[in-house]
């Protein structure tokens, strides 16, 4: 069960920050919920928030910060947990930066009442998931051949799988295994979880902690490269493979 949703509502105008905050109200979910106006008011404010509805264009006079850099100052900061953010913009232009900075979805203005509640609920039950692997995640595994037996590998248990010449090496969560394979075979057999972002990598998208245009960071601290071929088909599998975890 998932307690009270934290939520900050990002916007320099006020009828639209009222507006959000109307139907977040409606959505009958237990929250709390902060206004802010600019980015220096939610830097200072200091609070880790669940949820952010964010304004790409949020600006003023007084601040040097709009929504994206507000986005990517937020994925740079190292806490607990990273917040959802839906981003609210009054531009489709935007959707691939937007993905940049690994948001949840992004709302176009002005606002359709049934597709916020659609995404709220996606975005509420992603956050209720958390990090805990589901029972059907739990029970996939990975069989290979390794020093003349079959050993059997959980996919929670690899982080990504990386091509060597005519070897493969598994990054695992207790160190690395190596064995004679092809990174093409495994790339159709894991179809779903893992996405292949460069010749070399297989990455599991449960462990990507961050991307942007030219490489993947792991959870376990690991950067990998991104093919520029790769990278709008990555985006959407990241998209896809996340937006099912929350259900």
């Amino acid at each position: 069960m998932i307690g009270t949703v934290k939520i900050a509502v990002c916007d320099d105008e006020k009828n639209i920050r009222a507006y959000l905050v109307s139907l977040i109200k409606k959505q009958g979910i237990e929250c709390s919920i902060m206004e802010f106006t600019v980015a220096e008011e939610y830097l200072a404010d200091g609070k880790e928030y669940d949820l952010i509805f964010l304004d790409i264009d949020m600006g003023g006079p007084d601040t040097d910060m709009d929504g994206m850099g507000l986005a990517r100052h937020i994925r740079g900061m190292d806490t607990c947990r990273q917040p959802v953010i839906i981003f609210v913009t009054g531009y489709e232009k935007y959707v691939y930066e937007a993905f940049d900075v690994g948001a949840f979805q992004y709302l176009v203005k002005p606002v359709d009442e049934q597709k916020f509640a659609e995404v709220f609920s996606r975005a509420v039950r992603h956050i209720s998931s958390g990090q805990v692997v589901s029972e059907e995640k739990r029970r996939k595994k990975l069989v290979i051949q390794h020093a003349g037996e079959s050993t059997v590998i959980p996919f929670q248990d690899i982080y990504y799988i990386e091509s060597q010449n005519h070897n493969i090496v598994l990054c695992l969560r207790k160190g690395r295994l190596k064995f004679y394979g092809k990174i093409g075979d495994l790339e159709k057999e894991l179809a779903g979880q893992f996405y292949r972002v460069h010749r070399g990598y297989l990455v599991n998208l449960l462990y990507v902690d961050s991307y942007d245009r030219t490489e993947v960071k792991m959870e376990n601290g690991d950067k990998l490269l991104l093919s520029r071929y790769k990278y709008n088909s990555f985006v959407q599998a990241y998209m896809e493979y996340i937006s099912e975890e929350g259900q």
